[in-house]
């Protein structure tokens, strides 16, 4: 599980920074339990970087120190699993063997973990930039959404819970519509929201460049500080999927996803609400006249 802290430090900065500072801070990350209880030497032996490197990755992410930077991870990291390392064919012969043995009782691992990861998004999460990215997007005159494989469904959603307050929101790439069609027209007045999980989509990452060069505001939420797309967004969302499944949790991402369509209906006045309103009553219509 990331902290998201720390995670969203370094995604920030994770394209300026020398191939040597990325390695400790991938080391961090895919080691949250060493970094906060082993020694320095320790650490910067086991990475195979000097003790400098972390001392340099601390300084160049804000922190005081490598002391501050453990400090936060002993707080707030739990321990981690470790799935991106892993095919989703290997995360489920594990899961069919710990079910097999008895070692794992799936819904109450599921359970937690998914509850885990709400909560460390919650407390985790940039407060100021999710208001900020949410501000933006209420005063856009356009926002596109894309999401691609597993993410396709999540920015479904969104799009779908958006439009009961506004008619301004589409999906980019539906039903066999060219993603480039979605783009062109789009500038500065507008915004662009991508889910991406890994296996980055290459489109998405595409996206997320061209939709930059046009002046859009573009929001990146994904799960991993290495995602590429995250290197030309405005606002980079970064979300939790640990899961004893044999795919990365959604449950943080739409939580994620619902929370932003809730601050923006808070954000919309009386228009929106009438709108909701007419929905409403003409899905109840159409329920009668399909009855």
């Amino acid at each position: 599980m990331l902290d998201g802290t720390f995670a969203h430090r370094l995604a920030t900065k994770y394209e300026q920074l020398s191939d040597r500072l990325r390695q400790a801070g991938d080391y961090v990350i895919a080691n949250p339990l060493n970094t906060a209880t082993r020694s320095l030497r320790a650490i910067a032996a086991e990475a195979a970087l000097p003790p400098a490197t972390f001392s340099r990755l601390a300084r160049r992410l804000g922190y005081d120190s490598f002391e501050i930077l453990r400090d936060e991870m002993r707080t707030r990291i739990d321990r981690q699993i470790d799935l991106q390392s892993h095919s989703f064919a290997d995360r489920a012969r594990r899961l069919q063997h710990d079910q097999s043995t008895g070692d794992l009782d799936f819904l109450s691992a599921h359970r937690d973990a998914c509850l885990a990861n709400v909560q460390a998004l919650a407390v985790g999460v940039d407060h100021d930039l999710l208001e900020s990215t949410v501000d933006r997007l209420h005063r856009s005159r356009r926002v596109l959404l894309l999401g691609a494989l597993g993410s396709t469904g999540i920015v479904q959603h969104m799009s779908y819970m958006a439009n009961f307050l506004t008619d301004n929101w589409h999906m980019a790439g539906r039903m066999g519509a060219s993603v480039g069609s979605a783009l062109t027209g789009l500038g500065r007045d507008d915004s662009l929201v991508i889910v991406t999980k890994p296996p980055f989509a290459r489109k998405s990452i595409l996206a997320a460049q061209q939709a930059r060069e046009l002046g859009v505001f573009v929001v990146v939420i994904t799960d991993s500080h290495t995602c590429p797309a995250l290197a030309t967004a405005d606002a980079g969302l970064l979300v939790p999927t640990r899961s004893p499944h044999f795919f990365s949790s959604y449950v943080a991402t739409l939580f994620l996803v619902e929370t932003i369509i809730g601050m923006l209906a808070g954000r919309s006045g009386s228009e929106a609400a009438a709108r909701i309103a007419e929905v409403e009553t003409r899905n109840r219509k159409f329920e009668e006249a399909g009855g």
